[in-house]
């Protein structure tokens, strides 16, 4: 019988909860949102002192092994983009599904993945001492970054979107036309779209857009993603640009404004 998500998680805290240098346990993810499903991973996030994150990964992996072989271990390279140990991990006994992505912080580090509005609320098991406090996010700066961030998606979109698509159509490559039409063309319009309409995350691309974007604006983006053939791209193309620049036509920064400072 494969084992099952709260089997995972109790097994995780148990082992980590009495030990005087781990200062934290929550789940992130899918969990975080509320919506975690039968498809949904384990995202893991663990507080350690500095000088134990080894020891913290081995009673992990214990715990792991406790329940079922690890069949595949995933171990990011150091130093990891945002700077902490991570692991990803599929056990013997469970669905593919259900792999465990696992991030061990250094407690000295303020950066723990906990704003809520790019996070959502952790989903919080054991917290010896407010480690789980979410960080208050700075509106005015924010938005500064996104009008800058905005002009400069319009400048490249203007530069880039029809010409390094077409060119490759032109010639007959259609697998270069196609990575420069997400690159160039779909890229943009979705984080025009967030500035719109998810502003906090305006970088997550289509990471939660089915989620975040209203059904009316995902059920017209949804089929720009899904090309059949070049004559498909070639059409799809110049759709993709008037719905790109009815989008930035709609972005309203004092809408932006309320929409951040009443994401909590």
């Amino acid at each position: 019988m494969a084992l099952t998500r709260e089997t995972i998680l109790n097994a995780v805290d148990n082992a980590l909860q009495p030990l005087a240098y781990v200062h934290a346990l929550w789940q992130g993810g899918a969990a975080a949102f509320n919506r975690a499903d039968e498809w949904s991973d384990i995202d893991l996030m663990i507080i350690a002192d500095d000088d134990h994150i080894a020891d913290t990964v081995t009673a992990l992996e214990t715990a792991l092994r406790s329940l079922s072989p690890i069949d595949i271990r995933n171990e990011l390279p150091a130093p990891t983009w945002h700077g902490h140990w991570q692991a990803f991990y599929r056990l013997r006994d469970t669905s593919p599904f259900l792999f465990i992505d696992c991030v061990v912080l250094k407690r000295s580090s303020p950066n723990r993945f906990l704003e809520i509005e790019l996070h959502g609320h952790a989903m919080v098991h054991f917290d010896k001492g407010d480690f789980t406090q979410p960080p208050p996010l700075s509106v005015e700066n924010h938005l500064e970054l996104l009008k800058k961030r905005f002009e400069a998606i319009k400048t490249k979109f203007d530069l880039f979107h029809y010409v390094m698509t077409q060119k490759e159509l032109n010639r007959g490559n259609g697998m270069d036309a196609l990575a420069y039409y997400h690159a160039f063309t779909l890229r943009p319009l979705v984080e025009v779209l967030r500035i719109q309409h998810d502003p906090a995350r305006h970088d997550f691309y289509i990471r939660y857009a089915n989620y975040d974007l209203p059904p009316e604006v995902v059920a017209r983006l949804e089929p720009l993603f899904f090309v059949a053939d070049a004559a498909d791209l070639a059409a799809k193309l110049p759709q993709a640009g008037a719905f790109f620049a009815e989008a930035c036509a709609q972005v309203d920064f004092d809408a932006v404004r309320r929409k951040l400072a009443g994401d909590r």
